[in-house]
């Protein structure tokens, strides 16, 4: 699909002024230049062009808040003195996979005062001795040089600064929403709550109703017990008294031999 056709199904109905990214990836440039935008994308803050077969910029359209510009794998080797022109307030320059060569092929990024990150990544410029102090000397404004700056520090995820920013825009709205989906969940809990408690008392008070019952249940067995083994000592204990009283009888009688006889007569009744 060429780049122009391209861009009107990306505006799907809307006007360009109301376009603030645009990603034109993989589609193609008839002549080599930029064909489809014009200073109507006014608004315009991220332009993605990746091999799209650019070879030149000239015809790069004026995109005053163009922050971001993606221009990898394409065929550039000059023309970069139109960025500063059209695109002055760029903070990321992606130019990776070019046919970027010397030092002066970039030189004419020096005008792009607010540019912090720059990637050569995949150029023939990177095969130059002491290339990144080379860069870093020529484009002091830039902080960031294929992903690291002269310290080997690698670059924060552009995407999380983004929402960061996005995060501190819209933080107070965001905030009073969550207190009140908070609030109206504390809400359902509490009257679940109450519910369950409300159960849990009645079921409890059952339970300790059924526990009583069998409390007295299992005291009036101990007492029925107990009371049977008291009645069969007290049984035991006269059957021991009867033995005891009859051998006291037998033996005060054998201690008189005239009486013994009717003992005996006594017992065989």
């Amino acid at each position: 699909m060429d780049m122009k056709k391209r861009i009107t199904l990306e505006l799907r109905n809307r006007s360009p002024a109301e376009i603030a990214e645009l990603v034109v990836d993989n589609s193609r440039s008839a002549d080599g230049e930029v064909e489809g935008l014009t200073d109507a994308f006014v608004e315009l803050e991220f332009l993605s062009m990746v091999n799209v077969g650019l070879s030149s910029l000239a015809k790069l359209p004026s995109l005053p808040k163009l922050r971001k510009l993606e221009l990898s794998d394409n065929n550039l080797s000059g023309s970069l003195e139109t960025l500063s022109e059209k695109c002055p307030n760029l903070t990321y320059l992606n130019l990776s996979g070019n046919k970027i060569k010397e030092l002066s092929n970039v030189e004419a990024l020096q005008n792009l005062k607010s540019l912090q990150s720059l990637d050569l990544f995949n150029c023939e410029i990177t095969s130059l001795e002491d290339y990144r102090e080379s860069v870093f000397d020529l484009l002091p404004q830039v902080t960031y040089l294929d992903g690291f700056d002269q310290e080997d520090n690698e670059a924060p995820d552009s995407e999380a600064d983004d929402e960061d920013e996005d995060g501190e825009d819209g933080a107070g709205p965001t905030g009073d929403f969550d207190d009140e989906e908070d609030d109206e969940e504390e809400d359902e809990d509490g009257s679940e709550g109450g519910e369950v408690g409300l159960s849990f008392q009645v079921n409890r008070a059952n339970q300790d109703e059924d526990d009583l019952d069998d409390d007295e249940e299992e005291e009036e067995e101990e007492q029925a017990g107990a009371q049977g083994a008291k009645r069969k000592r007290d049984v035991d204990d006269e059957g021991e008294d009867d033995e005891d009283d009859r051998g006291r009888l037998v033996l005060n009688r054998s201690s008189r031999p005239e009486l013994v006889p009717s003992v005996f007569l006594l017992d065989n009744i």
